[in-house]
């Protein structure tokens, strides 16, 4: 893929010309089929990504095969198990694709080349990690003191079209309820 291809999946970003070609030039174009994952649990992460289209989930597995849906990762947006590869760990959970996806990876060990020769992207990363924590810390709130109906709405009003996109049992994964439960609180919500 050419690189004024790649400039255009990241417009958004807003990065200034010579960042955006520093990033281009540690960018990677990839596809990911829906059910593939980009990273799986126990894995140690060596990239990160960025959604150029499609849909992501970070997905807790429990021994018993329960599903707990942590985050849905819309177009526009990074996807990584940060901490794990900041620490070179093994990663709590799963990135799945829920769409036929198209990325831009990044491979890490690139992204600390750049990150350590221009501080504009520590600055970039900081404005990334605050978005990140303050999705994480909202979610845990609802989740902690919210009823699933205020988060379904919630949920509804954050992802209009997500219900066209994914599965009721992934929705209902991501309230924390079961699927007989999320289909009970649609009924109600209907009447």
């Amino acid at each position: 893929m050419e690189n004024e291809d790649k400039k255009s999946f990241l417009k958004h970003l807003d990065l200034p010309e010579k960042e955006l070609q520093e990033l281009l030039s540690i960018a990677q174009y990839g596809k990911i089929a829906k059910a593939d994952y980009f990273i799986r649990e126990g894995q140690v992460p060596r990239k990160m990504a960025f959604v150029v289209k499609g849909l992501f989930r970070y997905v807790y597995t429990h021994e018993n095969g329960n599903e707990f849906t942590k985050n849905i990762i819309a177009e526009g947006n990074f996807i990584s198990s940060y901490s794990a590869m900041i620490y070179n760990t093994p990663s709590y959970f799963s990135i799945e694709a829920l769409e036929d996806s198209e990325i831009l990876e990044i491979d890490y060990s690139s992204w600390i080349e750049i990150k350590e020769k221009n501080p504009f992207w520590n600055v970039f990363l900081l404005q990334i990690l605050e978005k990140a924590f303050s999705i994480k810390e909202k979610r845990e709130r609802e989740l902690l003191l919210l009823d699933a109906e205020k988060r379904y709405e919630i949920f509804i009003a954050e992802f209009p079209d997500i219900e066209n996109r994914v599965s009721q049992q992934i929705i209902a994964s991501y309230l924390g309820i079961q699927p007989e439960s999320f289909s009970r609180l649609k009924r109600k919500i209907k009447t």
